[in-house]
């Protein structure tokens, strides 16, 4: 497991104040009980503004539970927010569950008893997020478009596909989908499959493009396209979202800068804790 890097790594950065942090001046519990163990801490992978993710092992097993934010923004209060997220990512659990590629859901998060609304927990898979030019095997891609084409039958899309942090290698050289925090999804038949199934049909490709884009960076052998195909074909509401995203992030980016909790970059490898999936480019 890697260790943490403290701010003596980063002497330029400090911390982050409460109000960046999901659970403030708290930190994920030391212990926690799911299905019926008990899990103790292990290590913390993340800790941003929206949530604290943590590794927890128990005698049998380990796990990673991720707990939603609960600071306050001044005199607004955001536990809401935790509940309704935790709630969105359990449910998507549950809708996929039985695909494999798809981490499986270890039920509700309690600490001595209590139930804490604003976590969501699953087995851990042992791994990496695909890094910046790592080379795959012949059956990543192929498995993984496997794994996205049952998503999208289960009336998912995922969202966040162009992140390669939500694409996980595990330690057999295995894709696994990560990550439906902001996942988009429609129940089956009813009055809102009518209304939104146009909405998701078009995340669906979304996704479906982001993937290939991957594939083009990390095996493009096996598709005979360039990062400049790509380009030409990305979609115009691609296009239209990246007007927005990318000056967000970049703004974003800059306060943070600002604010010393990141370097001049603005770039995530940089904080004083960064996440896991950034420490490999510190």
């Amino acid at each position: 497991m890697v260790s943490i890097a403290g701010p003596e790594a980063h002497g330029h950065t400090r911390p982050r104040p409460a109000v960046l942090r999901a659970l403030g001046h708290a930190e994920p519990p030391a212990r926690i009980e799911l299905d019926g163990e008990t899990f103790h801490h292990v290590e913390t992978l993340k800790h941003d503004s929206w949530a604290a993710t943590a590794v927890y092992r128990s005698p049998r097993r380990t796990a990673k539970c991720k707990f939603n934010r609960t600071q306050a923004i001044g005199l607004l209060p955001m536990r809401w927010l935790g509940r309704l997220l935790a709630a969105r990512e359990q449910w998507f659990m549950v809708r996929l569950v039985g695909i494999q590629g798809i981490p499986v859901s270890l039920g509700a998060v309690s600490v001595d008893g209590r139930p804490l609304p604003n976590a969501v927990a699953h087995e851990w898979i042992a791994g990496h997020a695909l890094a910046e030019g790592e080379q795959v095997d012949d059956r990543f891609f192929p498995t993984l478009t496997a794994i996205l084409a049952a998503v999208h039958r289960r009336g998912v899309a995922h969202v966040d596909l162009h992140k390669r942090e939500n694409l996980l290698v595990d330690d057999a050289g295995r894709p696994h989908l990560i990550d439906y925090q902001i996942s988009f999804g429609v129940p089956a038949g009813g009055v809102s499959a009518f209304l939104l199934g146009g909405l998701l049909r078009l995340l669906q490709r979304c996704d479906e493009y982001h993937l290939l884009k991957h594939r083009v960076k990390h095996r493009p052998d096996q598709v005979g396209l360039s990062l400049d195909d790509m380009h030409r074909m990305r979609p115009w509401w691609i296009r239209a979202h990246r007007c927005v995203a990318v000056p967000f992030r970049t703004v974003r980016r800059r306060l943070l800068a600002a604010l010393r909790i990141r370097s001049r970059t603005g770039h995530a490898h940089s904080e004083a804790f960064p996440e896991v999936a950034h420490r490999r480019a510190a």
